[in-house]
């Protein structure tokens, strides 16, 4: 039987908000860990293989971006829609764009597998990590847009106001993914052992199966997929509404694969452990994104609804809730972080390289210092996307990555190495999230947002 939505556009604000994100925390974290079990399993077979999963990032990022702006666009217009009680348009959205996703990220992994080789030279790959990358990417670019589809999935479950589903699917994509790393990598018992081969078939064969999850539970619990179609005008008309966030939005997100890709390269010129400990330091800052994550995720739906149904007051109130937050989780984790880089790089070091640990506790130690501000940055961007305005949201990314974050690691890099790497981009990031600060306190309230609304 299909379930009603969850109506978010009454209640306590915190409430609320603690209340999708805490559900979701489960789901954060195991996301981080689905990550992270391959990089500790790809460290136990040496520098190399780790410095060739870190070259895979930025490429995977360009996949998850396109992915995430669907999502985030499909969660907009449908969490409005509900919002405006209108459930039919809600479910022909849900379905007419996780087919856009399916097209469009797979020619895109297409079109990345074809390139491999140019790609990963210019970013400074070197020619005895580059047949690692192709082993890793044999498995992964062929299928990335099956592989994607449970991002707008459980993006849709989110609008609905439901945390728990979306967050119980990624548990289990973790807990799947920590089962097959070590017999696939490894191959323990009669499994094949296919080293970073066995890592690419894990991660692509658990997101396939957690798609399928998100999917029976979107269709049977709340009814928002309809029959797939080929009508192109009403399919035209579906694109047309996700694109107008979801287009900006990709823009936004593809410039963070490209900055990526640049840092990447600038990491490259210093040798392959300092790659190494950049890709596991990567992997283990995802730790002190978990909490910032999960209220991040559950802001679109509940932002959308009230939104879509005139409660101005409460996406104002929803916002000064996310800056306090964000704040105070940065200055805890830059901290907690500073103090335990020395235990945390020995996890990844199995093959006890001195400088790979040495590294990775300078980034460990630097890096934290810009999480406040950039979650604050990233929180004003959601809630720009969720109330229809997506170009101020590029324009805030676009200033942050382009204007700060690369510049300022290029010159860090020509003066300090490594360390002026990192410490441009935190200099970047509390530059932008203290301009996003000001903006949203401008353009995120609920007399601006009621002035809008009347004026023609």
């Amino acid at each position: 039987m299909n379930k009603q939505h969850v109506d978010l556009t009454q209640g306590h604000i915190g409430r609320q908000m603690i209340g999708m994100a805490v559900p979701m925390l489960a789901g954060t974290f195991s996301m981080t860990a689905f990550n992270l079990a391959d990089t500790w399993f790809v460290a136990k077979l040496g520098i190399l293989p780790m410095a060739a999963m870190s070259y895979t990032f930025p490429v995977a990022m360009i996949m998850g971006s396109v992915a995430m702006a669907l999502g985030m666009g499909t969660t907009v217009v449908v969490s409005q829609a509900l919002g405006e009680g209108d459930r039919e348009k809600a479910r022909r959205i849900s379905t007419d764009c996780m087919l856009l996703t399916l097209v469009l990220v797979e020619l895109l992994g297409l079109a990345m597998f074809a390139c491999m080789g140019p790609v990963f030279r210019l970013m400074n790959a070197s020619e005895e990590v580059l047949p690692m990358i192709r082993q890793y990417m044999l498995w992964y670019l062929p299928f990335t847009g099956l592989a994607f589809l449970s991002m707008p999935a459980n993006s849709i479950l989110r609008a609905a106001g439901n945390a728990k589903w979306p967050s119980l699917v990624m548990v289990i994509g973790a807990v799947l993914n920590c089962v097959l790393d070590p017999l696939l990598i490894f191959g323990p018992w009669k499994f094949p052992a296919l080293g970073i081969q066995g890592a690419s078939i894990a991660t692509t064969l658990t997101r396939i199966l957690t798609f399928f999850l998100s999917i029976y539970v979107l269709h049977r619990t709340y009814g928002l997929v309809a029959k797939p179609h080929l009508r192109i005008r009403e399919l035209v008309h579906s694109w047309g509404h996700v694109l107008h966030i979801a287009g900006p939005a990709f823009v936004s997100n593809l410039l963070m694969p490209l900055s990526a890709f640049v840092l990447t390269s600038l990491v490259g010129r210093h040798g392959d452990s300092v790659v190494a400990a950049y890709g596991a330091g990567g992997r283990v800052e995802m730790f002190a994104y978990l909490c910032p994550m999960a209220l991040g995720i559950s802001l679109v739906p509940l932002v959308g609804q009230n939104y879509g149904a005139g409660r101005y007051d409460r996406v104002e109130g929803c916002r000064r809730w996310s800056e306090r937050l964000a704040l105070g989780w940065g200055a805890v984790i830059a901290v907690v972080f500073f103090l335990a880089a020395p235990y945390i790089a020995p996890l990844f070091n199995s093959k006890h390289d001195a400088v790979m640990e040495r590294e990775l506790v300078l980034y460990l130690r630097i890096m934290p210092f810009g999480y406040g501000l950039r979650e604050v940055l990233r929180y004003i961007t959601i809630f720009l996307n969720a109330i229809s305005r997506p170009m101020s949201s590029l324009a805030l990314n676009a200033i942050f990555l382009v204007g700060f974050n690369v510049p300022f690691a290029v010159v860090g890099e020509a003066l300090f190495g490594v360390a002026g790497i990192y410490g441009g981009v935190v200099l970047g990031s509390n530059l932008a999230g203290l301009l996003a600060l000001i903006y949203g306190r401008r353009k995120v309230s609920e007399a601006a947002l009621a002035q809008v609304t009347v004026t023609p």
